[in-house]
């Protein structure tokens, strides 16, 4: 049996074979017609290489470069002319180049593009030659160029090239131009505001625009009427509150506008101009309670950043502070972070750090984030105008010797509808708006009147504008705990002579000598407040130079000044003063600018100080080099 099977299975593969071999003449010429057919092309295909030219390296990078062009000439319809353009702009904004070649190449490039300058405008070349051009043509060629562009400076506005040349036109406009430029501008505030290029054409006109022409483009923000209406209100009435009275506008379609205007504007994060704070500003005068909280909850964050580089930026970063809750001070301060020492020398941004340090109760982390970013940069703050203002603060609160009216008056900025100091106010002023409105306003505006009454009758013990915390407790742990005030005495030590020689120092200087208002560091710094008293009198000590350049520090204008405040107001250092540099020399100090110092022993409200230098300064008052000017002041009383 199995060799049987052996037996069937050769055959079937012997049959398999023979099916093969009949099959393969058939398949061997099918092969041999294919091959013949693959052959062919292939020997074509060789002989069309070798026909074509070899090129270089170079010969390719031109060739691909000519069909580039080609492309975009059919791509673009002013190519060759962006082309030219571009040629003469790198020889005309050469610094080298002379005056009178650029512009002959200027007056060419005004040539080629006159007629196609709005289509050209938007292109990212052509846009930098006219800005070349607008800087440095002639007035007439100026004036040509403005007004083929003046038609299209809308949806010039919107481009991104477009908006740097708009900018450079309007920085050399005339007034007439500024204003019809302005005028343009009307009915179309609002969208550019929203649209993170145009918004830069507005503030820059903004900017530059007078009184009039700013109030102009803020009044279409507040109000549809006005929007179509622009010529209803006059200069005298720039406040919202005054242009409201005055036209009997309705508060609940105000405020409806408004919000339409702002809160777009926010969510896309434009938060950088001016104008938008001016309007945040007037929207906080008359918004309620819930829309006011709604927007400062928007702002805390690191936005408020970008927003304290302006006058009403400060002022709303003030208020965001005074009003925001804890988790939104934190949001703040965190904010900050990074930014604390740039913050400080800017002359409005500092102003938001003082309120910080004013009203925020949690310590631990503005120590953490300011007061440590401050540390790392004191002796530069110390000597800054606007770096001084923090540590001011801390040292002598609110003091109309170092803030000014405006800055004050920043500090005490407070929102009606929050304020509980205007609580009661804000109450009364509904009643009077509804007198005034009388029946003109409607059943609508009344409604919205009764909420915002509910809401001021609610508890608002939450609000703390200027911090729950006792303002020496914090003023304690801000400068004494967080080892600021050891850092400013190192400071002051060890710079003595540069600080009481600047005008920006001095003080800081002085008020560190004295110990500060209520005597807040006097309790635990007594010993280095001595030591720098010992430094300053060293200094003063020193012989009076014969050919130095330098001023010696009892004879410098600030110095001296300095000195003589410290004697009036600091007994410890009057005597430690006298002991080291006037007892016996007080004859060689008592003329020129040193003269006032060493009045000051004798004008001194301390009877030891007047003791400790009776006998030694009496016979200069006998002789007449010393005058007591306090003496005097009592017998003209």
């Amino acid at each position: 049996m199995a060799a049987k099977k052996q037996d069937d299975g050769n055959t079937k593969k012997r049959k398999r074979l023979d099916t093969k071999t009949r099959e393969s003449p058939s398949n061997s010429k099918t092969s041999n017609l294919t091959a013949s057919k693959k052959h062919k092309p292939h020997s074509l295909a060789k002989d069309t290489k070798q026909q074509k030219p070899i090129l270089t390296g170079r010969e390719r990078r031109l060739q691909a470069k000519e069909l580039a062009d080609a492309r975009k000439k059919k791509r673009k319809r002013h190519y060759t002319l962006e082309q030219e353009l571009a040629r003469l702009w790198e020889k005309m904004r050469r610094h080298e180049i002379a005056k009178e070649d650029r512009a002959k190449l200027v007056t060419e490039a005004v040539q080629k593009m006159k007629g196609k300058i709005p289509e050209i405008a938007g292109s990212h070349i052509s846009s930098r030659v006219l800005q070349t051009c607008v800087k440095h043509c002639s007035q007439s060629e100026r004036d040509a160029v403005f007004e083929e562009l003046s038609p299209h400076f809308l949806n010039l506005a919107y481009n991104a090239y477009a908006v740097h040349l708009v900018k450079k036109m309007l920085d050399n406009a005339s007034k007439k131009q500024l204003a019809g430029f302005i005028s343009t501008l009307h009915g179309h505030v609002a969208p550019l505001l929203r649209h993170m290029v145009g918004s830069v054409v507005v503030e820059h006109a903004y900017e530059l625009a007078n009184a009039a022409q700013k109030q102009e483009l803020l009044l279409e923000l507040y109000s549809t009427e006005l929007q179509l209406f622009k010529d209803l209100v006059s200069l005298k009435e720039s406040r919202l509150l005054d242009v409201m009275s005055k036209l009997k506008l309705q508060k609940g379609s105000v405020l409806r506008h408004m919000t339409s205007v702002i809160q777009p504007i926010l969510e896309k994060g434009i938060v950088d101009h001016s104008i938008l704070h001016r309007v945040l500003l007037e929207y906080f005068s008359i918004a309620d309670k819930s829309s006011v909280t709604d927007i400062i909850q928007q702002l805390s964050s690191p936005l408020i950043v970008r927003m304290i580089g302006t006058r009403d930026g400060a002022k709303i970063g003030t208020l965001c502070v005074k009003y925001g809750n804890a988790k939104e001070r934190k949001k703040i301060i965190k904010g900050l972070k990074g930014h604390v020492d740039k913050t400080a020398y800017h002359q409005y941004g500092c102003m938001v750090l003082v309120c910080i340090l004013s009203v925020v109760d949690d310590t631990k982390l503005i120590t953490k984030v300011i007061i440590r970013e401050l540390q790392s940069v004191l002796k530069e703050l110390v000597l800054d105008k606007n770096g001084r203002r923090p540590l001011l603060q801390l040292l002598h609160p609110n003091s109309s010797r170092y803030f000014s009216p405006d800055d004050l008056a920043t500090l005490s900025l407070s929102i009606p509808s929050l304020s509980l100091k205007d609580q009661s106010e804000a109450g009364s002023l509904t009643e009077t708006t509804k007198v005034s409105l009388g029946e003109n306003e409607s059943e609508e505006d009344m409604a919205v009147d009764e909420v915002n009454k509910d809401k001021i009758s609610v508890d608002d013990s939450d609000l703390a504008e200027s911090g729950k915390k006792d303002p020496l407790v914090r003023r304690q742990e801000l400068l004494i705990k967080s080892g600021l005030a050891d850092s400013l005495l190192d400071v002051c030590i060890e710079s003595v002579g540069e600080l009481l020689r600047s005008n920006f120092g001095k003080e800081i200087l002085y008020e560190v000598a004295t110990g500060g208002s209520d005597g807040i560091m006097r309790p635990t710094l007594d010993d280095k407040i001595n030591s720098l008293h010992n430094a300053v009198a060293s200094l003063a000590a020193m012989p009076k130079p014969a050919d130095s350049q330098e001023e010696h520090v009892l004879e410098n204008f600030h110095s001296s000044r300095t000195i003589r405040k410290l004697i009036l107001d600091c007994p410890n250092f009057a005597s430690t003063l006298w002991e080291k540099a006037f007892k016996g020399k007080s004859e060689l100090w008592a003329h020129g600018h040193s003269c006032k110092i060493v009045s000051a022993f004798l004008e001194s409200p301390d009877t030891k100080v007047q003791k400790l230098v009776g006998k030694e300064l009496q016979p200069l008052i006998d002789r007449g080099i010393l005058k007591n000017l306090k003496l005097k002041e009592q017998a003209n009383q």
